[in-house]
């Protein structure tokens, strides 16, 4: 038979996905439910997303980004090569203590740029790998499969997806850091009171969290290919 019982009716390995699943099914709606809330709360001094995350920049002595307006819910991020702060519907014209927090951490990541934070750097310089990693691991390994049981193409699948979780990994302090220095701007630059800063962190940890869910889950997958196809090899 080759496989065995698992290969062809169950294997137990799909429990690493099923829980990579849950964790960004739950992590989403988290970031979901805590976002709304505060996209409910206005702020106290009514500026609007793209108008904190102007007098952040301003304040923070960088004048060479640019502030765009972009289509969609929470899909702000700040564009490096560019230099554009992008801000999507629900924020660039809004003044909830939502809205300014997620400002506030695109804002972040235009310091970590000026400063030239290593993680960005090094994050910056994976995205073209990363690409190649999530778009062709998977379809080398199905290759290899399909042909035979093919070593050499599944081996270079699961290396090739490894740079997209090696991504995901990196992103992590990216992420964690630019939520910590917004936090601290919006505090030290005296744009929001304590108990709005409180709620920006909310906001902001629950957004964390998905890229948490996100690296997890793409850990488990990538440890699934190899119990997966390492122990069919050995068959």
């Amino acid at each position: 038979m080759g496989y065995g019982y698992y290969g062809y009716y169950f294997d137990p390995s799909y429990f690493l996905v099923l829980i990579g699943a849950v964790l960004c099914i739950y992590a989403q709606m988290r970031v979901n439910s805590t976002y709304h809330k505060y996209a409910r709360v206005p702020s106290r001094t009514g500026m609007t997303g793209a108008q904190a995350a102007q007098r952040i920049l301003n304040l923070s002595g960088i004048y060479d980004v640019r502030i765009e307006h972009i289509r969609g819910e929470l899909t702000d991020h700040y564009d490096p090569s560019n230099k554009v702060l992008r801000l999507s519907d629900t924020v660039y014209g809004s003044s909830s203590i939502a809205a300014i927090g997620v400002a506030a951490h695109e804002c972040g990541h235009a310091v970590q740029h000026q400063q030239e934070y290593s993680p960005l750097k090094i994050r910056s310089a994976l995205v073209p790998a990363a690409n190649i990693g999530s778009r062709a691991g998977i379809p080398l390994i199905i290759l290899g499969a399909v042909l035979g049981m093919n070593q050499v193409l599944i081996q270079i699948g699961i290396w090739v997806f490894s740079l997209a979780v090696l991504f995901q990994l990196v992103t992590l302090p990216v992420e964690f850091n630019a939520s910590g220095r917004a936090l601290a701007m919006l505090g030290n630059y005296g744009m929001m009171e304590r108990d709005e800063v409180s709620g920006c962190r909310k906001v902001l940890k629950a957004a964390a969290l998905t890229y948490v869910a996100a690296a997890a889950s793409s850990i488990l997958q990538l440890l699934r290919l190899v119990l997966l196809f390492g122990r069919r090899s050995d068959d």
